[in-house]
């Protein structure tokens, strides 16, 4: 279908030319402004054709960056297979120095911990609103308390003179 689809174009005057393909298998086409055979005037446009056509399928990513900024027309030539490997080199890179910077920040923050220069964070669960009568309290008071749209009943406890 794809060829039939194909051949009719060239046949009436809207080519496509292939420009390049992606590591991914993205296959971008760039067509020239041109008439076709009826005296329409076609404007030059850039197009993609996914390796996985299925849009609820597509995942951010799916093109890589450079080819996305020539696709959108942030810039005018397309990416080059060397541009292209010295980018994802300094992505790689980029990650790689990260990977180290936390690294020695952990080791860093750790050693100062032993030291004793930086107090370890402490635990502390809080229960309920601070406003509430029983914040911080551990007993469980007689009295209802009610903060907002919260209510916790009293604890009832019998008398144990009976």
């Amino acid at each position: 279908m794809n060829k039939v689809v194909g051949v009719l174009r060239r046949t009436f005057g809207i080519v496509r030319e292939h420009v390049g393909t992606d590591h991914l298998g993205n296959k971008y086409y760039f067509v020239p402004e041109q008439k076709t055979w009826t005296g329409r005037r076609v404007r030059a446009k850039r197009m993609v054709e996914a390796s996985n056509p299925t849009e609820y399928e597509y995942m951010e990513g799916s093109i890589p960056i450079e080819w996305d900024a020539w696709i959108r027309g942030r810039r005018k030539e397309p990416p080059s297979a060397e541009e292209l490997a010295n980018n994802e080199a300094y992505r790689q890179q980029i990650k790689l120095k990260a990977r180290e910077c936390e690294e020695k920040d952990a080791y860093l923050k750790a050693k100062e911990y032993e030291e004793g220069l930086v107090a370890t964070p402490s635990r502390t669960v809080a229960k309920g609103h601070a406003a509430a009568t029983s914040f911080g309290k551990q007993e469980i008071s007689e009295e209802p308390t009610s903060t907002a749209n919260t209510f916790q009943p009293g604890s009832w406890r019998p008398n144990p003179k009976n």
